[in-house]
């Protein structure tokens, strides 16, 4: 079992930047995926990132590629995602998300196999 604690959103101007970090307590040595999330009162739960702890793989959502950039510390306790060139779009409560695997997989973007889940934060881009 992990525990997720996130921070770094906020309130920014259309072309702005911000850079939230979700930090992982793990009590296991289990392999991982992790992931943000966001969502906005009109849209459903999307996948913006993901990252396999284990293998060190990354996606991106197409809406976000060139933009966005996730990333990991050196000891794997620390997601970070990098958001440049900020848009209305962008605005939504942004969620850390993870689940362990034991057998290979594709983290993939279904919001039903993450079962660990941080607190969100909430990003608000204005124009």
């Amino acid at each position: 079992q992990v525990q997720l604690v996130e921070s770094g959103g906020g309130s920014v101007q259309a072309g702005g930047s911000l850079r939230l970090s979700c930090a992982a307590s793990k009590s296991s040595y289990s392999k991982y995926c992790m992931a943000w999330f966001r969502q906005a009162p009109t849209n459903g739960r999307e996948a913006v990132a993901t990252v396999d702890l284990d293998t060190g793989r990354t996606h991106l959502a197409d809406s976000v590629k060139g933009r966005f950039i996730i990333s990991l510390d050196n000891d794997r306790k620390t997601m970070f995602l990098e958001m440049s060139s900020l848009k209305p779009e962008d605005t939504g409560m942004y969620y850390c998300a993870a689940f362990a695997y034991y057998d290979p997989t594709i983290c993939g973007g279904t919001a039903g196999r993450y079962n660990i889940w941080g607190q969100g934060t909430q990003v608000t881009v204005s124009s």
